[in-house]
Order: C-alpha cells, then sequence, then structure tokens
C-alpha cells in the first residue's frame, strides 16, 4: 500500500488504513508495551490441595529454573511488583506465584471465626494463644501443591514476611523440594526479639478492617504501605496503584486476621530453623519497623551456613528501588551455589565467617558475586 499522492474516496479509505497501520506499528514497539505487566500477561490457575482452591501464576520459560514466591499476612501475589517478577523473568527464570488461602483469588474460610487483631493480640499477650483455623504447616502443603500441578520436584522457594515464615516451614518439612531458600523480612518467631513499632501494628490492625467503602479501603492501604514501608524508598503513586490493582482482584480483611492466628499460633520456630540444610539467604531492611532488623540477624543466625544481606533504607515491603536491590543479590545466590547445582555439599560451612552485607542506596551493592554471611 502507498500512503501518498491525490486521494480519492477509495485511495482515502486506504490512507486511513495504512496510518492506523503505522500507528500500531509505533504503538507495538513503544515504551508501553515494554511496561506491561507481567501479572496481565500470563493467565490465573487455579489447583485443589487438601479441599482447598490455591490461585497461582505460572509465568516463564518451562525450561527456566523454577522460582516459588510466597507472599505475606493478607497479602496477594501482585504485592510481589512488577519489578521484582520481570527482572527474574528477564534473567530466565521460571516464576511461580500464589495467593495464599484466604488472600487474594484462593479459597476464603468464611465460615470460621475471625475476631479483632486488637483482641487476639490482648490474648497472646496473656499466654492465650488462639486456636488457628489453619496452621503455616497447611499453607506450606498448599504451596508445595502448587509444584506439584505444575509437575516440578523441585524450585529456589522466597518468602516475605509471614510468606517466609511458611518458606521456612515448607523447607523444614519438604527439603527435597527445595533447591535454596530466601527469607525476606521475616523472622523465627523466638520471643525475645524486638517488637513491632506501635505505629505498624495501628496501621495493621486498621487495615483488617471489614466494611469499608472502595475509597476508604484504597486509602487504608496507602496509609498501611507508609507506616511500614521502606522510609527510603516510599512512593505514594506507586503505593496507590498497587492497592487499586489488589482491590481490583478482591480483598478480604478476616482472612488476614486468620493468617495472624496462624503465624501466633506457630510459635518458636528456632529449633526447625536448626535442622534447614538447604543453600539460605536472609534478606531484611535495616528499617523494618514490623519485623526490626534482629529478626533477620536471627533468623541467618539460627539456620546453618545462611548468609545475610541487609538492604539500607528498607522498611516492610518492596518498592521498585528495593525490589532492584534485591535482584542484585537474589540470582547471583543461586548462580553462586554451584552454578546452579543447589544439591547439599559436605564442606558447607555450620556458620559463616565473613561480615553482613549492606545494600546502600543509589549504589551498587559492595559485594562479591557470592553475597558473604553475617557474624553474630
Amino acid at each position: 500500500m502507498i500512503c501518498a499522492g491525490r486521494f480519492s474516496a477509495i485511495d482515502l479509505h486506504k490512507g486511513f488504513s495504512c496510518v492506523l497501520l503505522l500507528l500500531f506499528a509505533v504503538l507495538s514497539a513503544s515504551p508501553l508495551s515494554a511496561k506491561e505487566s507481567p501479572f496481565d500477561r500470563y493467565p490465573i490457575h487455579f489447583t485443589t490441595v487438601n479441599d482447598t482452591a490455591i490461585a497461582y501464576q505460572d509465568m516463564g520459560p518451562k525450561d527456566g529454573e523454577p522460582v516459588l514466591l510466597i507472599m505475606g499476612l493478607g497479602a496477594q501475589m501482585l504485592h510481589w511488583g512488577d519489578t521484582l517478577v520481570q527482572g527474574l523473568l528477564d534473567r530466565g527464570y521460571r516464576v511461580v506465584l500464589l495467593d495464599n488461602r484466604d488472600a487474594g483469588l484462593s479459597q476464603k474460610f468464611y465460615g470460621l471465626s475471625a475476631p479483632p487483631v486488637w483482641w487476639t493480640l490482648v490474648r497472646t499477650k496473656v499466654g492465650f494463644y488462639p486456636t488457628p483455623a489453619y496452621t503455616l504447616g497447611d499453607m506450606a502443603v498448599d504451596a508445595v501443591g502448587v509444584l506439584d500441578a505444575l509437575e516440578i520436584s523441585r524450585a529456589h522457594v522466597v518468602g516475605a514476611s509471614m510468606g517466609g515464615m511458611i518458606s521456612q516451614v515448607l523447607t523444614a518439612n519438604y527439603p527435597q523440594r527445595v533447591a535454596s531458600l530466601t527469607s525476606i523480612m521475616s523472622s523465627s518467631g523466638a520471643p525475645d526479639l524486638p517488637e513491632s513499632s506501635r505505629e505498624a501494628i495501628t496501621a495493621l490492625a486498621e487495615g483488617a478492617k471489614s466494611g469499608l467503602a472502595r475509597d476508604e479501603e484504597l486509602e487504608n492501604r496507602v496509609m498501611i504501605a507508609r507506616a511500614i514501608g521502606s522510609p527510603e524508598f516510599f512512593d505514594e503513586e506507586y503505593a496507590r496503584q498497587l492497592a487499586a490493582r489488589v482491590l481490583n482482584r478482591g480483598s478480604y480483611p478476616p482472612g488476614t486476621i486468620r493468617q495472624l492466628q496462624a503465624i501466633l499460633a506457630s510459635g518458636d520456630r528456632s529449633p526447625m530453623l536448626a535442622t534447614i540444610d538447604v543453600p539460605t539467604l536472609v534478606i531484611h531492611g535495616d528499617r523494618d519497623p514490623l519485623l526490626p532488623p534482629d529478626h533477620g540477624r536471627d533468623t541467618a543466625e539460627k539456620i546453618p551456613g545462611a548468609q545475610l544481606v541487609m538492604i539500607a533504607g528498607m522498611g516492610h515491603s518492596l518498592e521498585p528501588e528495593v525490589s532492584e536491590r534485591v535482584l542484585d543479590v537474589l540470582p547471583p545466590f543461586w548462580e553462586s551455589e554451584h552454578n546452579g547445582d543447589t544439591t547439599k555439599s559436605d564442606d558447607r560451612p555450620e556458620k559463616s565467617v565473613e561480615p553482613e552485607i549492606v545494600v546502600l542506596r543509589n549504589e551498587e551493592p559492595e559485594a562479591p558475586a557470592k553475597p558473604s554471611g553475617a557474624t553474630h
């Protein structure tokens, strides 16, 4: 087709068609296409594990090294963010994500009790631990069920916050399914660790309120992101856009309370962590108000041979700039484990002896290819 010269009515129609084709070609090559969310490019699937429907997404090449991402309290797979997920896809990994039970698109346990957060926390303080509707172990089985549905025998398991706790339990109970463990902004549950800040607890309690209008809940989620997020990297517009996407998939505050009960009922996992025998990386923020930095240091100390990365300016969230820093250390950690052979090494040290890494803001991480560990 020639888009030039004098147009008849037919030529005008052809010329208009040509313009549309050219416009389509330009838009297809524009940054808009490149910025399309990976969560929108891949379908959502469901599998049933122990009579519980679990939603998941399977992204990237089927022959890529599998990575299983498990999110935290009340969070959806969307909370991993485009930056981290796309960064892993760009590096050739097969990325598998799920919504934990009682969150996102996975099954909700509508018929089970969900007392207010403050009541649950007060009772726990005086030694009355709740009888949970389910346990972290049940949630670990859900994650293994997703791997089973995809016929993935073993994966790098990465968990954030409560997802880190689930990942710890999964690794201890199903070590043959775990190529490596990465615990991000999580904890061992030891009772002597520093408590969350009052502001962080208040924000979470507000976030667990039911019956809010969409606009109110959106503002609530932005408030939570600000209260527990990364002081160095918080971006209100990003937090607002993420909150809107999450609400589009659904919101279910009672599920957050039941997940909290599962965390509290799990108690101190320190003895369990001592049994973990796979390559382990612990990532934590030095500005985390929900699980202060000592939670990360303690986790790394209790898992034999674990390596610790402390990210400066990071709170209890994965903003894009934080995700970039996670990507600086996560794939190199996997690749350093015998160039992809993550089977147990008998000469792997029981305790690391090198100083911890601090990834500084707006600087390249001052670290060797293989992250060094922390002395505690």
